[in-house]
């Protein structure tokens, strides 16, 4: 795992226990890396509430509670999506914050209108949900680490937005 993720984990970790944040993850083209980076860092059991890998569309739906209708409408990667898994994910773990990634990492499973390398990142709590849209042009490995880097930043930058 690069080193930056382990640098923003370190960073995120002293921002949310200076301000007594919890954060949790829902991961589905990352498959936990957010969450991984994070636990590198010792004492992030201070903070860290979980995280969800919700790699299928049923566990967007039945365990994060991400609407079928949007999933229909939208796709599992879209922004509506992820900001619905990090809503959910923030409100079934009862946590100050959550970030959700939904996307195509490839090398395969890419389309026309969702290509590989697309990638939502949604953040929630502590202000109105956000999402980001990117489109990667690394290899699997290089997307999944593009992503868990944006994610890192987003959950930063929204803790060191409440007062210590």
């Amino acid at each position: 795992m690069a080193d930056r993720l382990v640098q923003f984990a370190r960073r995120l970790q002293d921002a949310c226990l200076a301000r007594g944040l919890t954060v949790a993850t829902a991961e589905s083209c990352t498959g936990g890396l957010v969450a991984h980076a994070i636990t590198q860092v010792p004492g992030s059991s201070g903070y860290l509430v979980g995280g969800v890998v919700a790699y299928s569309d049923a566990v967007k739906r039945d365990v994060l509670g991400v609407p079928a209708t949007m999933l229909a409408a939208h796709g599992a990667v879209s922004a509506q999506v992820a900001v619905a898994m990090a809503e959910g994910v923030r409100s079934r773990l009862g946590t100050d914050l959550a970030v959700a990634i939904t996307g195509v990492a490839g090398p395969s499973g890419g389309t026309d209108a969702k290509p590989v390398g697309l990638v939502y990142i949604a953040i929630a709590g502590c202000g109105a949900p956000e999402v980001r849209r990117h489109q990667w042009p690394g290899d699997r490995s290089a997307n999944k680490e593009a992503s868990a880097a944006v994610a890192l930043e987003l959950l930063l930058a929204r803790a060191e937005a409440v007062p210590a």
